[in-house]
């Protein structure tokens, strides 16, 4: 076997679980990725992407040198160029100067409310924090938001409403201490494989008893006691149904309600409609499934609730994740070891993303921006004038691209992020894109975003610099250079920083702020210096294994569970809910409902996995359509449909499995070629703005192989 030069322990960039990897080198090359047995999150367990999806860092499509595009883009006839020739190669100096000197005219000309940023959850958390202090210091906008609007911010919203605090409760490794945990809105097994593993280690190890509830039959439900098929949308009605019974049959924690929550009587009877035969009619699922799923949780000494992006991915999605923290509150489980309530975040470090403030309502550490003291704090930080930052609430990523027009949004910097394949009605993105007068991209490559921008800045990944993750139960966890990066890339907080100090010299406003590290170590110090959760928190503490925040000092040890004395808004807070229908229901013309989600083997929009040799794993789109359904259409797996909505069509192959529900399909969002938000629709949640993946209508009509997208033509363009 080949004898490494050296290994570089980090953390993995794909899903929140935050797997220790260890980077084997040769060469300045990495070779092999394992993982040390004695890690405290995955303990030597790795999935396929962890283990195997790092060689998209030397795909020959990446990108290494900045770059202008040669054609002038002008706002309503923006053009994708994926063709390298549509492109000149530039030196670092002209292209930051560039950047700045654009950015400069454009606030100048149209202010603060012109100017706008994608932060990126898979950036660490220093390059978030020098992202949002950037526009907020420099621009004064809190126009600043990334992905966490577009798979938690139900979750988040609900959350902070309820508790004020927005993080996973309890460590993921409690599962085992469960006697009874709902899954809900997550198919662990394929987004979060390590958590999976404990879940299942749980009920066959350790005897505790699953819950699924959830529109398809993920793997999990072999391993369930109960699994409740709702139709996708429903959620508010099968937990509301729930709290039905858990209130008729007087299973509720009195001395928790009494001692730890308020609104409980108007919520109670909020909960007087929502009886098991009515959830029935709704949901679709039976009665007295609902029953005993209720008294199961109700009655278990530890229960905890795990739920993903089927719960906040909906025009109710704040309602579903309230419906949950409501089951809590009522059962008393939660802020204990072994209880509570976990949003399995989905990317790597959308959490310390969120934390570090690249939300358009907060600065780092849930600040609200609204806040004079909390605006003032910052000031001072960032050596702002006093009134100098935005007291204003941001518009979020489905708001910016929304408000891309004229006396709108500008100026646009997407670092890391696509929304060309995350973002619902592509369609529509496309035209929002289009009207942008200005657009950086500063990524790895250049992907369905970044073909439209007039400038783009070749980042480093995450295997070519330093800083932190932070992962799905609040560890903050090291990120190491293993390898210099490739070509001319540079890290995102040195890219970040050259950026400033240009913005700032034009703005004539040289010392607002730092923009001089000499590492990364330096920009989380200065973070965690007021960010009150992380104040404990260093380089020196995390550099064997992660932290835990809250971790008020530096004596601290962390905190592995939340609540175990009280709320950070005091008393946990009841809210009446009512359901409201999904956006689109099916109909004649379109008699299916679409669901979208990931694979296993890929990651979000594609970026880094469809450029490595796990695209080999899964190679094409597909959609799933339960047999009866593909027996009426007369469909068999392998066989080519159309799938529409009133936004869009995809062509692609069928599989025909029981995976899915009766009028349900899925089709995963990873596909350029056959993408699954071609047909979503942009109806948003009225308080977390978060659109309504998990469900629209669609219809499915038989295709013919020449109806097939060629993907290599695709791939040649360099699109992934």
């Amino acid at each position: 076997m080949l004898s490494p030069d050296r290994i570089t322990k980090t953390t993995c960039p794909y899903c929140g679980v935050g797997c220790t990897l260890e980077l084997h080198i040769k060469d300045d090359f990495i070779y092999r990725v394992t993982s040390p047995f004695d890690s405290v999150v995955n303990h030597g367990n790795l999935c396929v992407k962890g283990r195997f999806g790092y060689d998209f860092i030397y795909s020959p499509k990446r990108v290494t040198r900045p770059m202008l595009r040669k054609t002038p883009q002008r706002p309503g006839h923006r053009t994708q160029a994926f063709d390298l020739n549509e492109w000149r190669e530039v030196s670092w100096g002209e292209a930051l100067d560039y950047v700045a000197d654009r950015l400069v005219e454009i606030y100048r000309r149209d202010g603060s409310d012109a100017m706008a940023v994608y932060c990126c959850a898979k950036a660490t958390n220093e390059d978030n924090y020098l992202m949002q202090k950037m526009f907020r210091a420099l621009f004064r906008t809190n126009n600043v938001d990334h992905c966490t609007r577009l798979c938690h911010a139900g979750s988040v919203t609900a959350l902070l409403k309820s508790l004020g605090t927005s993080a996973q409760s309890n460590t993921a490794a409690e599962v085992i201490k469960n006697d009874v945990f709902i899954c809900t809105g997550t198919n662990t097994t394929e987004n979060h494989p390590i958590i999976a593993l404990q879940m299942k280690k749980a009920v066959v190890e350790h005897g505790a008893k699953l819950i699924v509830i959830d529109p398809r039959r993920i793997e999990l439900c072999d391993f369930a006691t109960l699994w409740l098929p709702l139709k996708p949308g429903t959620n508010v009605v099968v937990f509301s149904a729930m709290a039905h019974v858990i209130l008729k049959e007087n299973l509720i924690n009195q001395k928790f309600i009494d001692e730890r929550t308020e609104g409980f009587a108007e919520f109670a009877k909020s909960m007087e409609p929502f009886t098991p035969e009515y959830a029935e009619t709704i949901s679709g699922v039976d009665r007295n499934l609902i029953i005993e799923a209720a008294r199961m949780y109700a009655t278990a000494k530890n229960g905890s609730i795990y739920w993903g992006m089927g719960i906040s991915q909906l025009s109710q999605g704040t309602a579903s994740a309230m419906g949950l923290i409501h089951l809590a509150l009522l059962t008393g489980h939660v802020g204990r070891e072994g209880t509570g309530l976990n949003p399995l975040r989905g990317q790597n470090n959308v959490q310390g993303a969120s934390d570090a403030g690249a939300m358009p309502f907060h600065y780092p550490g849930y600040m609200e921006v609204v806040k004079e003291e909390n605006a003032r704090k910052w000031e001072q930080a960032w050596n702002v004038e006093p009134g100098g930052l935005s007291r204003k609430r941001g518009l979020t990523t489905t708001e910016i691209l929304s408000n891309a027009k004229p006396g709108g949004i500008r100026a646009l910097y997407i670092m890391g992020e696509n929304p060309m394949m995350t973002e619902p009605n592509l369609n529509a993105t496309r035209h929002h894109m289009e009207q942008l007068e200005f657009l950086v991209a500063q990524d790895v490559f250049i992907n369905e975003s970044g073909a439209f921008a007039d400038v783009f800045l070749p980042a480093a990944s995450w295997a070519e610099k330093d800083g932190t993750f932070t992962n799905t139960d609040r560890r903050v966890q090291r990120v190491r250079k293993a390898i210099e990066p490739r070509g001319q890339a540079r890290a995102d907080w040195e890219i970040i920083c050259d950026v400033a100090n240009r913005v700032e010299q034009r703005l004539g406003r040289p010392n607002t702020a730092k923009w001089t590290y000499e590492e990364p170590e330096e920009v989380f110090r200065e973070m965690a210096s007021v960010a009150v959760m992380l104040k404990g928190v260093n380089y020196a503490r995390i550099e064997k294994v992660g932290l835990q925040y809250p971790v008020p000092d530096e004596n601290h040890p962390g905190t592995p569970f939340l609540f175990s004395e009280s709320f950070p808004s005091g008393r946990g807070k009841f809210f009446p809910l009512e359901y409201i229908p999904i956006a689109e229901p099916p109909d004649e013309e379109f008699p299916f409902i679409l669901t979208t989600g990931r694979l296993l083997e890929h990651w979000h929009g594609g970026t880094m996995t469809r450029n490595s040799q796990l695209d080999a794993l899964y190679p094409e789109a597909l959609v799933e359509i339960h047999p009866l359904d593909a027996a009426q259409l007369s469909l068999k797996t392998g066989d080519v449909v159309r799938v529409s909505s009133r936004r869009g069509s995809v062509v692609l192959r069928a599989r025909v499995t029981e995976k899915t529900t009766i009028g349900v399909v899925f089709i995963p969002m990873h596909f350029a070629e056959a993408a699954g938000n071609l047909l979503t629709i942009d109806a948003l949640d009225a308080q977390a703005k978060i659109p309504e993946f998990k469900a629209c209508a669609v219809n499915l009509q038989i295709a013919s192989e020449a109806d097939l997208p060629n993907p290599e033509a695709v791939t040649e363009r360099g699109r992934y």
